[in-house]
C-alpha cells in the first residue's frame, strides 16, 4: 500500500481554491508540507478556470505544491477526442499510468460533471 497522494484539481476546484474554499486549501498545503503528496493542474483546466474567474491562472501557477501539466502530444490526442479541453485533460491526467498504477483522484467542485465515468473523485464542497 502506498502512502502517496496524486490529486488532479479540475477547473472548478482552481476556482473554489481562489474563492479560499477550506478542502481546496487544505490540498494545496498537504502537496507543499507533506512529502507523498501530489497536486496536479492540467493546462486546459488553468484556462478555463481562468476564463471563469480571472486571475486564477496566475495563483494556480503561483502555489508551491502544484504541479501545472502541459498540454504534451499524449494529452493533446486524448483531448482532441472529447468535446470539453478541460475536463478531458484533467481525466487524461486522473488516469493510471506506470508511476500511478491507481491513477489520481479529480477534486472538483462540480462533481455530478464526473458522474459515469471511471475516476475517482474528491468534492470540495463545504
Amino acid at each position: 500500500m502506498s502512502d502517496e497522494a496524486h490529486v488532479v484539481f479540475d477547473d472548478t476546484a482552481m476556482v473554489a481554491a481562489g474563492r479560499g474554499n477550506v478542502i481546496a486549501s487544505r490540498l494545496i498545503y498537504q502537496a507543499h508540507a507533506q512529502s507523498g503528496w501530489y497536486l496536479y493542474a492540467p493546462a486546459c483546466a488553468v484556462v478555463e478556470a481562468d476564463r471563469t474567474r480571472p486571475g486564477t491562472a496566475e495563483h494556480i501557477a503561483a502555489l508551491p505544491g502544484i504541479t501545472v501539466l502541459e498540454l504534451d502530444l499524449p494529452a493533446a490526442l486524448a483531448v482532441a477526442r472529447e468535446t470539453t479541453w478541460a475536463a478531458a485533460h484533467v481525466q487524461y491526467a486522473a488516469a493510471p499510468t506506470a508511476e500511478r498504477p491507481d491513477g489520481a483522484i479529480i477534486a472538483t467542485a462540480a462533481p455530478n460533471r464526473w458522474t459515469g465515468l471511471s475516476v475517482r473523485v474528491l468534492d470540495v464542497n463545504p
